[in-house]
């Protein structure tokens, strides 16, 4: 990302952000950058990664992605932002 027009300390809060599994908007929000430029940065870490995998060829065919959160009580916020709720995240490669 050398030739980012972004300072190096909006780059690194994108980065941060991007590790605690913060949406592209919130993001942008609390940086204070465009939200298509933050889903663009997200997108440019997820390529690079993919890229820098020691397996390349992991990913190749059909593959089902999918993610839950589980646990948490009825009472206040409720969905993805509740107190005490778990993320579960699931790969699965066919054939």
């Amino acid at each position: 990302m050398r030739k980012s027009k972004l300072s190096w300390y909006k780059q690194n809060r994108l980065i941060e952000l991007f590790v605690a599994g913060s949406t592209a908007r919130t993001a942008a929000s609390l940086i204070g950058v465009n939200k298509t430029t933050a889903s663009y940065y997200f997108h440019r870490l997820r390529v690079l990664i993919y890229e820098n995998s020691q397996d390349p060829g992991l990913f190749e065919g059909e593959i089902e992605v999918d993610e839950s959160y589980f646990g948490g009580t009825r009472k206040g916020k409720r969905g993805r932002g509740a107190g005490s709720k778990v993320p579960v995240f699931g790969l699965l490669k066919r054939k």
